[in-house]
């Protein structure tokens, strides 16, 4: 088949590796002169499934309400109205339930560990490289408070059978030596030794040229304006270079992927959420992380990357702003410093934001839409680069009509069609799986 894909995106460009793989012909089309230069660009560089959890959980609420009021919040959220920003977040309140919980961290466990396997199979058959390390991630818990609600992440990983250890200070310290002169700022940590890490931009680049050798046409600096569909199946993409025909088309456009198929009569459930990091070169190897540190008081990973410090985290509801306000540089280079003081030179940061395409219940929205042609790959939060790999097979295995190595019937919006059902309101337009 011929097979376009909306979006040079980490997902986009994993979607149409595996596509190409499957024996498709395939086109890329992004509207930037080359491909991750948006949300895949400087993100947090974790390969985290094992904390693949969705933000809406039991709790969530009160302390939001506690965030809004810190120095350095976790979440930020702008007054301006927004009717798309209200839906969203009702959405996601009423996913704060514990069974909503347990449900959601479990199918965005499955994806995301598949995904590393996915991740690891094409570094073996690829030789592709990234600043990748396989050193595991270390959630440091700086309360005991903290660690003792850790006990519903736990209990998760052990039915989902994710390896994982249980550490005191100490034993944060012996993963991570880094840590040692911060020693009594740590009440205890959870770590997963299976995590890795690596440098999302650099991989989407090779991936890319690797595509691009193997037969997949990238073309950049289109605007990507409409969907045409005519007798119930998409017929083109409208671009700023005219029409683009195919027999199959796959929205990977992240925060953008909702107004592009709202004409359509799909609602799908995606909206911004800004995400901010800097990247830090090191100065002190010795007091440098080892692989991923996730500082759980203020919801910032800090990751190595080669010769770097990436410091990636908070959530920002905004819309579509990407202005860089100072407090949130400060507050990234506040987590780092205090953990990891002197380890990198923060006169030398560049400050990065990008918004992440988050759905209400965390998991991505990846598979069929009620139009037989037109496929959805988008909503991966946070945990895109964690995800692409698997993302990608599974995307391309649906398209191709062979059955994926993972369940992905709870993937698709048929999901949210059954959440609005059992929630007793209207039925809408969101198509079958």
């Amino acid at each position: 088949m011929r097979i376009v894909i909306l979006g040079a995106g980490v997902i986009g460009v994993t979607s149409a590796w595996y596509l190409a793989r499957a024996g498709h012909e395939v086109t890329v089309i992004d509207r930037q002169p080359a491909s991750a230069l948006e949300t895949s660009f400087a993100n947090a560089g974790e390969i985290s499934p094992g904390y693949a959890s969705p933000w809406a959980a039991p709790g969530i609420p009160q302390k939001a309400m506690k965030w809004l009021f810190m120095k350095h919040a976790p979440l930020i959220i702008q007054p301006r109205p927004d009717l798309a920003k209200i839906s969203w977040v009702a959405q996601m309140l009423m996913n704060c339930t514990s069974a909503a919980y347990a449900t959601n961290k479990s199918r965005m466990v499955r994806l995301a560990e598949y995904s590393r396997d996915c991740l690891m199979d094409l570094r073996r058959d690829t030789g592709i490289t990234y600043d990748e390390r396989t050193q595991g991630t270390l959630q440091v818990f700086r309360t005991q408070k903290q660690v003792d609600a850790a006990c519903k992440d736990i209990a998760v990983l052990k039915a989902d059978g994710v390896p994982f250890e249980v550490l005191d200070a100490d034993g944060c310290i012996a993963a991570e030596p880094g840590l040692a002169p911060s020693r009594d700022k740590i009440a205890g940590g959870l770590r997963l030794p299976g995590d890795e890490t690596g440098d999302c931009f650099k991989f989407t680049t090779s991936l890319a040229a690797m595509a691009e050798a193997a037969g997949v046409t990238f073309r950049y600096g289109v605007d990507i304006q409409a969907l045409e569909a005519d007798l119930g199946r998409i017929t083109a993409v409208r671009t700023s270079m005219g029409r683009v025909t195919a027999d199959a088309f796959v929205v990977a456009l992240g925060s953008y992927s909702p107004a592009l198929v709202k004409s359509l009569g799909i609602r799908l459930p995606v909206y911004p959420v800004k995400g901010y990091s800097i990247t830090v070169p090191i100065v002190d190897a010795s007091r440098a992380p080892v692989s991923t540190v996730m500082d759980e008081t203020f919801k910032i990973a800090i990751t190595r990357l080669g010769d770097r410090i990436r410091v990636g985290g908070m959530a920002e509801i905004a819309g579509f702003d990407h202005s860089l306000p100072a407090k949130r540089q400060a507050t990234l280079q506040h987590s780092v410093e205090d953990l990891f003081g002197g380890a990198g030179d923060q006169s030398q940061a560049t400050f990065w934001t990008g918004l992440r395409p988050m759905t209400p219940d965390g998991t991505p929205v990846v598979g069929k839409t009620h139009l037989p042609n037109l496929f959805l790959n988008t909503g991966h939060g946070t945990l895109g680069w964690t995800m692409a790999a698997g993302s990608g097979r599974v995307l391309a295995d649906i398209v191709s009509n062979r059955v994926a190595d993972i369940d992905t019937s709870d993937l698709g919006l048929l999901r949210y069609a059954r959440s609005r059902k059992t929630h007793h309101t209207a039925p809408s337009a969101v198509p079958a799986e």
